[in-house]
């Protein structure tokens, strides 16, 4: 039978795995920490722990909790995640949070790598033209939404939302969704955690989007509350209940 004191006892365990000696939790916080954050949701089964940290990466990323952020990078180091996934997972995040927050979460990522003596990764110098980028982003939309890639603001004769909308096509689709040191499935979790971090209802679509390229129902929700006690519980219950129209009851 699971007890608070399994919970505490695993928690620390893992803790103790990801951020040694300090994961930046106050000492009055600390074991409540472990026993929440890493024994209660850490330690669920359902998603891998490497998973887990990309979800985790996103949302810190997205609502800009820059401290523990950089223990994060830390963490996902030492838990085998490449200097490019952890970047890859950083830039991603612009789309939905701005890439004024990509920036933000690189720095201070490269800071990190810094003091771990770790090389930032080398930009891609592949630089299709707008129209191949227009073209692969139509097709990855397609892939991943269906029918949806052609409705609400993303219908190309919306005439509010034709301006804008192809550059998120070319940029987000067509270019970010391309870039080299994530697979497609975790660039569809990075989505679903930070959707879910920001409060935003596209969290529906990318759920739904997540089990076309073929993340599974457990995982999709692990991926939600994974990011509860980093970006909110609230957060993560609202993503929840939107997704529980998608996901329906998994019979």
């Amino acid at each position: 039978m699971t007890t608070r004191a399994s919970l505490r006892q695993q928690g620390e365990s893992l803790r103790q795995r990801l951020f040694g000696d300090d994961d930046g939790a106050p000492p009055l916080l600390r074991a409540w920490n472990a026993e929440v954050s890493y024994g209660a949701i850490w330690s669920r089964p359902g998603l891998a722990l490497e998973d887990r940290m990309v979800c985790a990466l996103a949302a810190l990323g997205a609502v800009q909790r820059l401290p523990k952020l950089r223990r994060h990078v830390g963490a996902a180091l030492k838990l085998g995640l490449t200097p490019r996934a952890i970047v890859e997972v950083l830039i991603q995040i612009g789309i939905y949070a701005g890439f004024a927050a990509s920036e933000e979460a690189v720095e201070v990522a490269a800071v990190e790598f810094a003091a771990r003596q770790v090389a930032l990764p080398k930009e891609p110098t592949e630089s299709p033209s707008l129209e191949v980028l227009s073209e692969r982003g139509r097709k990855l939309m397609e892939q991943l939404h269906g029918d949806r890639a052609r409705q609400g603001y993303a219908a190309a004769g919306n005439p509010v939302t034709g301006a804008p909308y192809p550059l998120a096509i070319q940029y987000g689709y067509g270019e970010i969704w391309f870039r080299p040191g994530l697979a497609l499935r975790q660039r569809a979790l990075v989505a679903v955690a930070a959707f879910t971090a920001l409060k935003l209802d596209q969290v529906r679509k990318f759920g739904q989007s997540a089990l076309n390229i073929g993340l599974t129902r457990t995982e999709v929700i692990e991926a939600v509350i994974q990011t509860a006690p980093l970006s909110g519980f609230a957060p993560a219950l609202n993503a929840l209940g939107m997704l529980s129209e998608t996901l329906g009851d998994g019979t």
